[in-house]
């Protein structure tokens, strides 16, 4: 029989075995399994002694095979083996009965078997009334929990916990009783005294009961819906009973015979055939209560509902289509020429495709009103919706049947609403798509999109090929630049620009006023809006490339003159400039002025924005003693590298342009283009920078009747940019009829109404050297530079 170590008589070493998902208490006891090697050697060497004592540990994490010290507690349990047996070879179950708590000083490694150096730590022995108070509770809440949870027990465990007299034996057989989690049987083994452990025991019990009482109201109410259901099946059963007796139909029956009915009269393709017969006769073989009835009676109710071969004709008069353009909308040649060619071509050929439409512009400019005027024109129905913020490839595509509350998808919908297989479908907002881990519904698209893959579209929950090849898409957005190259590729760009003074006087008295007149119950007589008044209100108060906020100001206006006559005002009003401080209040928008003289470093450029072109003053200025590039203005990086390339054009053509390279040298530049709270960017500042420059350097004032616009590169060259009408607008707003433009965009001036083009005078440049003599009087610029 093997000795035992000699230590001081404080420390002893027994054999250890690691517990993986269990705690032994002090004064309980447990049977286990021991399976692992290095737990049956310590096991048998325990049994090997007279008093057949082992050390239990609990490990940290219980997917450890082989525990080391830092893989186990330092608070465990001396236990004595009192059973063992070996019911087969390699597995050995023992009882073992907690003696003491101890604490694990060491762990040795060295035998067959984990071996532990350890102290007995004494179990707490406080008292007191909240000891006292607390162990009560615990009998009351044990007692409660016990009833919910065992009730063919509940009253032989009462009398067990009730005789226990030590308050911490209590919370040892609570915690065995109710199996508490290893890591919280863990704390209330190493709690420090009586009242620790049995407040972390009425804790968890408090929370036990819970539990227990919410699935008993759950089993509750089961039951009661079992019972409830039960009776509407008896129900049922009587009634249909009865309806065979009095010679009724079956409901259900009734149902299946409708669809059927609705079937034979459909004329759906063969595919579609095949699929509706087969759930037809699954429909039929269901009972009316099963959860798939309602579902499979939904899909095939929405299948009877497409537009399978139904369609509606094309008026195809030519004069009939461009009367109802030009009633709808002012101007817009280009859209509506592209209209009635796409009309020509189905009159010679009803088989066309339809072509793809992409109506670009700025907001308000009559993008979402053009594609129902062109429904309109055609004789067709109109469907439209956003996909603005669309995230879900789902909302296009729908959801396959195999998910609770599945339905078709967004298209799909449309075209049942439309009830033809020929509508005009408007995708409004397409740039502002979203994606996620949902899906990335632009690649839903291109499949929608192509008039070579939309025959033969897949809704997931139609699961079935749909024919969407005759439908007219349009889709809308505000720019390019978010729209997948795929996407793009696969439509048809027309680009919607701003809308002049002019044309924006036309397009109210045409379509504004009448309006809003009929919208307020105004008459003619009653209210009269003079060419100033309009001028004022347009110029004043909106300041767009739409029309949006000329429409709400006009509303206003009307609102305000309702109000006077519902107040007993008799005499007709006139909408002046002088009036509309009243009706309107103080103008919003001064008006653009060009700046009567200019200093040197002062240049004035043209931009574009959502709202219509916008002329703006760069501004530049010697730093003295200072160093490098200055930009503000909220300048995004296309226009910060503009102004890099500015500086290192002048520089390197410092002697060509007659500038001091030591000024350069020897100076900081800051670039300013106000108004400094608005975010710009792009390449057509170009020129105007390099002007600037050249201006700043030479002491020489730039000319401040001319505004400019171009993309420049490091070589001089002057490269053609966009947005060309709304800059020509706003230059012209602004007084300034001298442009200078590229080259490369002299065949964008037939987008400029005549009256605009006869008006403004326009200079033609290819390099920068053109732009600095047209610009800068006095300037030195080599002939030779020009010519290269």
């Amino acid at each position: 029989m093997p000795k035992k170590q000699a230590l001081p008589s404080e420390f002893q070493v027994l054999p250890a075995l690691p517990l993986k998902n269990t705690i032994l208490f002090p004064g309980l006891l447990l049977p286990l399994s021991v399976g692992r090697e290095s737990s049956l050697s310590a096991v048998e060497a325990a049994l090997k002694t007279e008093e057949k004592e082992i050390i239990l540990i609990a490990q940290r994490d219980p997917h450890v095979e082989s525990p080391q010290q830092d893989d186990l507690f330092t608070i465990g349990t001396k236990a004595v083996i009192r059973k063992s047996s070996r019911p087969s070879n390699g597995v050995m179950e023992i009882l073992v009965l907690g003696v003491d708590r101890v604490v694990v000083m060491k762990l040795e490694t060295s035998e067959p078997h984990l071996s532990a150096k350890f102290r007995i730590l004494p179990l707490p022995e406080d008292g007191g009334s909240e000891v006292e108070a607390l162990s009560g509770a615990l009998l009351d809440l044990a007692a409660k929990a016990i009833t919910l949870a065992q009730p063919q027990s509940a009253n032989e465990l009462t009398r067990m916990l009730s005789g226990s007299e030590d308050p911490l034996r209590l919370a040892y057989l609570l915690a065995s009783i109710f199996s508490l989690d290893p890591a919280k049987e863990q704390e209330l083994l190493e709690a420090g005294s009586r009242l620790d452990a049995l407040r972390l025991i009425h804790a968890f019990l408090a929370h036990e009961l819970q539990v227990l009482e919410l699935r008993q109201k759950i089993a509750s109410s089961a039951r009661d819906e079992m019972s409830k259901e039960q009776r509407e099946y008896l129900l049922r059963q009587q009634l249909r009973a009865i309806q065979q007796e009095l010679g009724d139909k079956d409901a259900d029956k009734a149902e299946v015979e409708m669809l059927r009915e609705r079937f034979e009269k459909a004329n759906l393709p063969e595919e579609a055939k095949k699929e509706f017969e087969r759930d037809l006769a699954r429909l039929e073989r269901l009972p009316a209560g099963a959860p798939d009835y309602h579902v499979t009676r939904t899909y095939l109710e929405f299948v009877l509902d497409l537009p399978w071969n139904s369609g509606t004709q094309d008026n195809l008069e030519i004069a009939h289509a461009r009367q109802v353009l030009d009633d709808d909308h002012f101007g817009l040649k280009e859209v509506k020429e592209r209209i009635l060619e796409h009309l020509s071509v189905l009159k010679r050929n009803p088989d066309a495709k339809a072509p793809i439409l992409c109506f670009v512009g700025a907001p308000g400019v009559g993008k979402t009103s053009l594609g129902q005027s062109i429904a309109r024109a055609l004789g067709r129905k109109f469907e439209r919706f956003s996909l603005g913020g669309m995230h879900d490839e789902a909302e296009l595509r729908g959801h396959r049947r195999t998910y609770i509350g599945a339905m078709a998808g967004r298209l799909l919908q449309a075209m049942r609403r439309a009830g033809a297989l020929n509508p005009v479908i408007l995708l409004d907002e397409v740039d502002k798509l979203g994606r996620d881990f949902r899906g990335d519904p632009a690649a839903a698209l291109l499949e929608v999109l192509d008039p070579e893959q939309n025959k033969t579209f897949r809704d997931n929950y139609l699961d079935m090929a749909f024919d969407l090849s005759r439908v007219l898409f349009i889709t809308t957005a505000n720019t390019l630049d978010t729209i997948p190259q795929p996407l793009l590729d696969r439509m048809e760009i027309l680009r919607l620009s701003g809308y002049s003074e002019e044309e924006k006087q036309q397009i109210a008295r045409r379509y504004l006023i009448p309006k809003q007149l009929k919208a307020t119950g105004l008459s003619e007589e009653q209210i009269e809006f003079t060419d100033d008044g309009l001028k004022t209100i347009i110029s004043g108060y909106t300041r767009e490339a739409g029309l949006r906020r000329l429409e709400r100001a006009i509303a206003r206006v009307t609102r305000k003159v309702t109000l006077r006559f519902a107040e007993d005002h008799t005499d007709k009003v006139i909408v002046d400039a002088d009036s509309l401080s009243d009706l309107l209040g103080p103008e919003m928008f001064l008006p653009e002025q060009m700046r009567k003289s200019v200093p040197p470093g002062v240049v004035t450029g043209l931009a574009w924005t959502e709202t219509g072109g916008d002329v703006l003053y760069l501004e530049s200025t010697l730093v003295p003693n200072g160093k490098g590039l200055t930009i503000t203005g909220q300048l995004g990086e296309v226009m910060q590298e503009s102004a890099k390339i500015a500086q290192s054009y002048v520089w390197a053509h410092a002697a060509e342009l007659g500038v001091d390279p030591e000024t350069i040298k020897n100076s900081g530049v800051h670039v300013h283009v106000p108004a400094g709270a608005i975010p710009k960017d792009g390449p057509s500042a170009g020129i105007t920078m390099t002007t600037a420059m050249a201006s700043l350097y030479s002491g020489l004032p730039a000319r401040s009747d001319v505004a400019m616009t171009g993309e420049v590169t490091l070589a001089g060259l002057v490269l053609p940019i966009g947005g060309l009408k709304e800059k020509v607008l706003a230059a012209r707003r602004a007084g300034i009829h001298r442009v200078v433009v590229p080259h490369g965009n002299k065949k964008d001036l037939r987008d400029l109404p005549d009256h605009v083009r006869k008006e403004m005078q326009f200079h033609f440049v290819e390099r920068v050297e053109e732009v600095l003599s047209l610009v800068i009087p006095g300037i030195k610029v080599q002939p030779l530079a020009i010519a290269s």
